[in-house]
């Protein structure tokens, strides 16, 4: 079982948790995870849901990090802002 998820939070509004899941069974082209294309997914329904544009912060999972979210990104900039969070430095 995976879990992608975002909260939400607009000016005068409720907050709000948009999320999907996904159950994995152990079918042969059944993906485990989430994609980079499921993060895009969720990012469009929730511009569509909330009405507006998003404010995006960010973490350093590895597939946050790929090529074709960073050009999403880039593409998408009129809508969508994007902070990267600092990498935690290991000790």
């Amino acid at each position: 079982m995976s879990m992608v998820g975002m909260t939400c939070y607009k000016a005068s509004e409720r907050s709000r948790l948009i999320y999907a899941v996904r159950e994995y069974r152990g079918g042969k082209n059944q993906p485990k995870g989430f994609g980079s294309r499921d993060f895009r997914d969720l990012l469009v329904r929730a511009r569509i849901q909330l009405g507006g544009p998003i404010v995006l912060v960010w973490d350093n999972v590895r597939i946050h990090l790929t090529a074709d979210l960073r050009e999403f990104f880039v593409t998408n900039t009129d809508w969508l802002k994007v902070f990267q969070l600092l990498p935690t430095p290991r000790t």
